[in-house]
């Protein structure tokens, strides 16, 4: 769905204070979620001002935010 949020309090709303935590204690996790967070804010953008951009290209993109989002799962599992 176009401009639907996927930043982590979304996806994980039950991860909420565990997400806070380790953002704010966990330089590497930290790194991690600013680049999905900027990667993410790529997509909805253009994805909502409609420019013109390739199929694969915002694929590819979404292939990438949703291999970070599993990464950052994996560590808060942990």
């Amino acid at each position: 769905m176009l401009g639907e949020p996927h930043d982590l309090f979304h996806e994980f709303p039950e991860l909420t204070d565990k997400i806070a935590a380790l953002r704010a204690s966990d330089q590497q996790f930290a790194s991690l979620m600013d680049e999905y967070d900027q990667l993410d804010a790529r997509v909805r953008s253009l994805e909502e001002v409609g420019v013109p951009v390739a199929d694969e290209t915002i694929e590819d993109l979404k292939k990438e935010r949703l291999l970070l989002k599993d990464r950052l799962y994996e560590l808060l599992r942990n």
